[in-house]
C-alpha cells in the first residue's frame, strides 16, 4: 500500500526541504497525546504534563483530535515560515470550509469523511453525517464537532490561542533543543538534492520514500492506497525530531503535498518497507516454513538435511526456502558441493519492531 505523488513536469525548485515550527509543534502534541508511540520521548512528555497549568492541559485534551490519531492538514504547512506566529497567520488565512473539513476528518476518524464531500457548513446532510460520526467516536469528539460547526471562527481562535500558549509552556524550549539537528538534516538533504538530484535526496529521507523508475512519481510506503499530484505548487519535505517513527503525509485534494519525516539518527537501521514486513509475515504464516525455521535456528542446514529432518521431499523444501529467502529471513552459502541455509536471526528478531514501525508510519 502506497501514497503516490505525481511530480511529472515539476518545475525546478518544486521539491523543497524546509523546517516548520508548526509541524514540529504538532509532532510534539502528538507525542503528548500518544506517548506510547514514542518511548524515547516518554520522559519529556511526562515532564511537560506535570508542568502544565490545569487549564492548558484541558485545552490540549479538548482539541487533541487535531493531532492524536492523524494530523489536520493545516497543521503541516506546505510553505513553512521562520516562526510559529507566521505559520499560524497562514492558517488564519484558510477559509472556514477547508479548515472545518480538515478538522472533522481527524475528529471523526481519518478517512471516514470524504475530503471532497460537500462542506458541512453549507450542506445539511454532510453536517448530520459529521455529527453522527463524531458522536460515535466519543463525547469529547461530539462536543468539539458541535462547537466547530456552530461557530467555526470562535473555535479557530481558541485553537490558535491554545497553540500559542504551548510556545511558552514547552515548545520554545523544546524547539531550541532540536533546531540544530533539523538545520543539519536540511543542509544534508538540500546538498544531495542540488548535487545528486531528487532520487538521492528522497533515498536519504527514508527507506519508505522512493522515486519511481520513470522519475515522475514519488512513492511513500503508507498504510493506504492514495494518489495526489504536485502540479506547479511542488512538494514540501519537513524534517522532524519528535515525529519519529511516523511519516506524515498531506495528500487531500486541494492541499499541496507535504511529507513530514523523521530526521536521520546515527546508528539505527533504515526503516523496513511495509512490503518486506508483509512478505515476512506471509512467509511465517505457513506451518512447514515455521518448522524449517525452528531447525535452522539451531544452525545452518542443507536442503537435503531439512528434507530428512521433516520427512519432506527436497523440491518441497526448496520451494519453502525460496519463500523465506525472498522475505529476507535466511541466506545461503556454498561450502564445496553443499549449499547451507542459514537463518537471519537479526531480521527475524527485528520483525516485531519493524511491524510496529510500519504500522505507526
Amino acid at each position: 500500500m502506497t501514497l503516490r505523488i505525481d511530480i511529472g513536469g515539476l518545475p525546478s525548485g518544486g521539491l523543497r526541504f524546509a523546517a516548520s515550527p508548526l509541524a514540529e509543534l504538532t509532532a510534539m502534541l502528538h507525542v503528548l497525546a500518544e506517548p506510547g508511540h514514542h518511548p524515547q520521548h516518554a520522559g519529556w512528555a511526562a515532564d511537560v504534563w506535570a508542568g502544565l497549568r490545569p487549564e492548558q492541559a484541558e485545552r490540549l485534551r479538548e482539541a487533541e483530535f487535531l493531532w492524536r490519531s492523524s494530523q489536520a492538514d493545516f497543521l503541516i504547512p506546505a510553505r513553512p515560515r521562520p516562526t510559529l506566529a507566521e505559520e499560524l497567520d497562514d492558517v488564519d488565512g484558510i477559509d472556514d470550509d477547508r479548515y472545518v473539513t480538515a478538522a472533522l476528518v481527524t475528529t471523526c476518524g481519518s478517512g471516514r469523511i470524504p475530503r471532497a464531500a460537500p462542506s458541512p457548513l453549507k450542506d445539511a446532510a454532510a453536517r448530520e453525517r459529521a455529527l453522527e460520526l463524531a458522536q460515535a467516536r466519543g463525547p469529547r469528539q461530539e462536543a468539539f464537532a458541535e462547537r466547530l460547526l456552530a461557530d467555526p471562527r470562535a473555535v479557530r481562535a481558541r485553537v490558535r490561542d491554545t497553540l500559542e500558549r504551548c510556545a511558552e509552556a514547552f515548545f520554545d524550549a523544546a524547539w531550541a533543543g532540536v533546531v540544530v539537528r533539523i538545520a543539519t538534516d536540511l543542509r544534508l538533504k538540500n546538498d544531495l538534492l542540488r548535487r545528486q538530484g531528487i532520487g538521492a535526496a528522497l533515498a536519504s529521507v527514508s527507506g519508505a520514500v522512493t522515486l519511481a523508475p520513470d522519475g515522475d512519481v514519488i512513492v511513500v510506503d503508507k498504510l493506504q492506497d492514495k494518489a495526489t499530484t504536485a502540479d506547479a505548487a511542488g512538494v514540501t519535505f519537513i524534517p522532524s525530531v519528535f515525529g519519529r517513527p511516523h511519516l506524515v503525509a498531506v495528500h487531500a485534494p486541494g492541499w499541496q503535498p507535504v511529507v513530514q519525516y523523521p530526521v536521520a539518527e546515527p546508528g539505527p537501521p533504515e526503516p523496513v518497507p511495509l512490503e518486506t514486513v508483509t512478505l515476512r509475515l506471509e512467509a511465517l504464516a505457513h506451518p512447514v516454513r515455521l518448522r524449517l525455521l525452528r531447525t535452522l535456528a539451531r544452525g545452518p542446514h542443507t536442503t537435503g538435511e531439512l528434507a530428512h529432518a521433516w520427512e519432506l521431499t527436497p523440491p518441497e523444501v526448496s520451494r519453502h526456502l525460496a519463500v523465506l529467502r525472498r522475505a529476507g529471513l535466511l541466506t545461503t552459502r556454498r561450502h564445496g558441493r553443499y549449499v547451507r541455509n542459514t537463518l537471519d536471526l537479526p531480521a527475524l528478531s527485528a520483525l516485531g519492531t519493524d511491524l510496529l514501525t510500519a504500522v505507526l508510519r
